[in-house]
């Protein structure tokens, strides 16, 4: 047999309205451990992204060094025609890279050392300054004659404090 349902007292109503919420203590708890985790991890962020963009920064200067050895490389062993004789046998532009050279000996191929010219992270610009053999080794103008080296454009520095253009 089913017995009639058992009047519940006002007071037991109460205790069983607080536990189905948090009280305002609570949350008060909840959210300062809450920004305060918050505030830990914002820094570390920060730090990862700029590790990101170094490694970044480090893989696209020696993809363009790399591009420019092997140019001089070809230069010297005359496999890319006749050379400016201003240019020591470097390019005379990034672009040139790209776009490929005329190679010696042949009709119709050119050789490309570079499929693009990679960005520079820290400024989102496939834009880079250059400094020729004749330019002095921290100088920020170009001199014009060759591509002999490049460094960002930027003017933030790394955490040991040497700016990201001497890298």
């Amino acid at each position: 047999m089913r017995r009639p349902p058992v009047a519940v007292r006002p007071s037991m109503r109460r205790l069983t309205r607080r536990r189905w919420g948090m009280t305002l203590v609570e949350l008060i708890v909840a959210f300062t451990i809450l920004m305060l985790l918050a505030t830990m991890a914002v820094p570390l962020a920060r730090y990862k992204v700029r590790r990101d963009k170094e490694r970044e920064l480090r893989w696209a200067l020696r993809e363009i060094h790399t591009a420019i050895d092997k140019y001089k490389d070809a230069a010297d062993a005359n496999l890319l025609g006749q050379q400016k004789l201003d240019s020591d046998g470097y390019p005379e532009s990034l672009e040139v890279l790209v776009e490929g050279v005329k190679a010696s000996g042949q009709v119709d191929k050119k050789v490309k050392f570079l499929r693009r010219i990679p960005k520079d992270p820290f400024t989102g610009k496939a834009e880079w300054g250059l400094r020729s053999t004749r330019d002095d080794p921290k100088s920020t103008s170009w001199g014009g004659q060759n591509v002999f080296t490049v460094y960002s454009l930027t003017y933030e520095k790394a955490a040991d404090g040497t700016p990201y253009s001497e890298w």
